[in-house]
């Protein structure tokens, strides 16, 4: 009777602790098999361990120039999709102008539709314009793809803002860039920061719309693809553990930076 009264209690718990086991089960598959030595193409049964592939993550060709590729091309369309969402995110708050019901509509089109929708539209596009397929091509297709999940998690912040704060800014003085700068920007900064993070990890795991309009340019994810139909090297695990490693690490730190603040205005 203890225990049925405990797992009652603790029921939402189990099953988000069940659930977040699952998400990462395939992580830890990964970070097991990059320590494999397989014998056959295929890194799919573990044979015997090995860290030749940590040794020599850029052994297999072509393998750290797509990752390189992907990782400038993440941080161009992050880049870019955080500057232009921004400003369309406080224009949709701040401002009331014609059809701005429609652009709210508009953004979330992207989110809502086919990858592969968009990726024969943005073909298409490039084709009529006569656009040679390749970097630029895909930076602008992830950036346009990019672009409304940046504008709803900035556009979530800007709505949850007091206006009396940038107001009281106003009382004393402060011009409209001082306004901007020591208040209103803090304040939306953990929205920017949010859609920015999400969009490098959209643009950098792509691979629907850069497949359409990459041309001959191969990134990461298309390395990752072609080499799963010849054989499947030990080194994608290893960069795949590597760059899961950081991303926790990340978390970890903004985490304790977050907690050290409360602590310190507590």
């Amino acid at each position: 009777m203890a225990f049925v009264n405990w797992f009652k209690r603790n029921v939402v718990v189990i099953a988000g602790l069940l659930t977040l086991a699952y998400l990462l089960l395939p992580n830890v598959v990964v970070t097991v098999f990059s320590f494999n030595r397989p014998k056959g193409r295929f890194n799919y049964e573990w044979q015997r361990f090995s860290a030749d592939a940590w040794r020599d993550p850029c052994g297999v060709s072509g393998l750290c120039e797509s990752l390189g590729l992907s990782l400038q091309i993440a941080f161009w369309a992050t880049l870019g999709a955080t500057l232009l969402g921004a400003m369309i995110a406080f224009a949709l708050v701040r401002y009331r102008f014609r059809a701005r019901g429609a652009v709210n509509s508009l953004i979330f089109l992207p989110m809502a539709m086919p990858e592969v929708v968009m990726a024969a539209s943005l073909l298409t596009l490039f084709l009529n314009m006569g656009a040679e397929l390749g970097f630029w091509t895909i930076l602008i297709a992830h950036i346009m793809f990019c672009l409304s999940f940046v504008v709803v998690a900035v556009k979530a912040r800007v709505m949850s803002m007091d206006p009396r704060l940038e107001q009281a800014a106003q009382d004393l003085y402060a011009g409209p860039a001082q306004t901007f700068l020591r208040v209103t920007l803090p304040i939306a900064a953990p929205g920017i920061a949010a859609g920015a993070l999400l969009a490098f990890a959209l643009s950098f795991d792509d691979f629907i719309i850069t497949n359409f309009n990459a041309g001959s340019t191969v990134t990461f994810p298309m390395f990752v693809w072609g080499s799963a139909q010849r054989g499947t090297p030990v080194q994608i695990n290893v960069i795949g553990t590597a760059m899961f490693v950081i991303a926790v690490l990340l978390v970890l730190v903004s985490m304790a930076v977050g907690n050290r603040r409360k602590r310190q205005k507590a």
